[in-house]
């Protein structure tokens, strides 16, 4: 197998053969294989936890094992969507597979807590590049009509790495070593690079003269969100939401970004470009993720606790009820084309997210104490809802711009819906936290309900105080829900300027599967 550059001279502008599959096929398999290792480990660290600080100490700052990996991905998705589009998807994803790969050998080598939260950074550092790197080449392999093949196959990549991962970490960490949770990487990904290094080859494109790389403004989009990312994390967890770190961090936060303001104007070519938020297109598409990935905090994080205190579930069962929306998701956003090609992107994402609102909305009105099949049924109806909103507004996003734009475009819709899920967590977390003291007199938090889990069943005020405090988070997350109908409603155009599988540039009118708009 040899080269795939005709699969990708779409991305260039000189139209579209998908017609050797195979050749590409081995491509789309090291895309899923690099969107594993990044999906992969979000999920497989957390239950190797005890293993961890065991060996290692450092119980008080175990929670930035995930804070600090979450900031570097989240904080870097700018920098390489336009280091992408700069010079080419190719260099970006083998540098960023390269340094995820470094970032996990030398997490299995750590020495102590310090040392492992500081490689898990590293880490983040490249699974930035992997996600935003996987998801705009995935755009540019597939003419807009196939699209949603490899958007489903990424998807079912997620899916699988949600129920898979925290199994194996636990096996892994039981029975081996925890060290191996980040040692396994290596092999997947040695296996993803040589296929990408093999098999995919960019065609050549117009050069630019000199291309310039905006450092100054990476620098400060970095700060920026480093330093408000950690307000966020930490606010409320490290210290009080009102105390002089939080509200210093907050100011340092808005001053960076004021300064980031000033570089990206001034910039020849900037990092986060003004038409990003200019467009209403993709304007409304960053918006509505955002709140896609705050309301997403509402399952994710609290539905495990209120299985476990309200309805008196085990763990693994537990973690059943919140896997099965894994299960609709990928298959809703698989079937999701066949209603936006008669309804256009828009309608398609407003009929999911009006759904979803409805579901979020159902969930405060569960008996008490209800049996484990009702919110499992939720979730299975939610997920369904969320794949038909989030996969077209992906596709119809990616399909407005050209390659030269496609991944700035992209790396803007995900740093959008992870900030979302940074912002959901604390704004959630404090909800929850005051309904909870409220209920039991102001001696009760989400630590002192995972403690009481620990040591038994939880007495009967706290599982009822539980479930108002998750009622209460559903309801945020069903407000997130109908913020994102309103703003597809109010912002998104009627049909998603489309470009032609030919142009780089918008097109006029039509439907998703000719070269023309939806």
């Amino acid at each position: 197998m040899g080269d795939i550059g005709p699969a990708t001279r779409e991305a260039a502008g000189q139209g579209t053969d998908t017609g050797d599959t195979g050749k590409r096929g081995a491509v789309v398999a090291a895309l899923m294989l690099s969107m594993a290792l990044a999906a992969l480990d979000s999920t497989i660290v957390s239950t190797a936890v005890p293993q961890i600080v065991g060996d290692l100490g450092g119980f008080s700052v175990f929670s930035w094992l995930f804070s600090g990996y979450l900031l570097a991905v989240t904080v870097t998705l700018p920098v390489y969507g336009k280091l992408s589009d700069t010079f080419g998807r190719k260099p970006v994803l083998v540098a960023g597979a390269i340094l995820f790969l470094l970032g996990s050998l030398l997490c299995a080598l750590a020495w102590n807590m310090g040392a492992l939260i500081a490689f898990r950074v590293v880490q983040g550092l490249g699974g930035g590049a992997l996600q935003g790197t996987v998801q705009t080449l995935a755009a540019d392999l597939y003419p807009l009509k196939e699209r949603p093949k490899i958007q489903s196959k990424l998807s079912t990549v997620w899916a699988v790495s949600a129920v898979a991962g925290p199994g194996l970490g636990g096996l892994l960490a039981a029975y081996a070593d925890w060290r191996w949770i980040f040692l396994v990487n290596l092999p997947i990904g040695a296996v993803a690079l040589w296929l990408i290094v093999r098999h995919l080859h960019e065609p050549q494109r117009k050069s630019r003269a000199r291309a310039r790389v905006d450092w100054a403004g990476a620098l400060a989009v970095f700060a920026t969100g480093g330093v408000l990312l950690t307000a966020l994390v930490q606010g409320g967890v490290a210290w009080p939401w009102l105390s002089a770190p939080s509200l210093a961090l907050f100011a340092g936060g808005l001053a960076l970004a004021g300064l980031v303001v000033v570089i990206e104007r001034r910039a020849a070519e900037p990092i986060i470009p003004g038409w990003v938020w200019r467009r209403r297109t993709i304007a409304a598409v960053n918006l509505t993720l955002g709140a896609l990935g705050l309301l997403m905090v509402a399952p994710t994080v609290f539905l495990p606790t209120y299985a476990q205190a309200v309805l008196d579930l085990d763990p693994v069962t537990a973690g059943f009820v919140l896997s099965v929306w894994t299960l609709s998701w990928p298959l809703s956003a698989a079937l999701s084309q066949h209603v936006y090609r008669r309804i256009g992107f828009r309608d398609t994402a407003l009929l999911g997210i009006g759904a979803a609102t409805l579901i979020l909305l159902a969930f405060p009105f569960l008996p008490y104490p209800g049996a484990a099949w009702q919110p499992t049924l939720l979730m299975l109806l939610l997920g369904a809802a969320l794949g038909l909103f989030q996969l077209p507004l992906i596709v119809g996003v990616q399909s407005t711009v050209g390659w030269s734009e496609r991944g700035t475009t992209t790396a803007s819709v995900l740093f959008c819906r992870q900030s979302g899920q940074t912002i959901g967590a604390a704004l959630f977390g404090a909800v929850a936290n005051g309904v909870l003291a409220a209920r039991l007199g102001g001696a009760g938090d989400l630590d002192s309900v995972a403690r009481d889990l620990e040591a038994g069943a939880p007495a009967e005020a706290t599982r009822h105080a539980v479930a108002d405090a998750v009622h209460a988070v559903y309801l945020g997350a069903a407000g997130a829900a109908a913020l994102a109908f309103l703003v597809l409603l109010c912002v998104a155009p009627r049909r998603f300027p489309v470009l032609g599988e030919t142009d780089d540039g918008p097109a006029e009118t039509g439907r998703p599967d000719e070269p023309v708009a939806t």
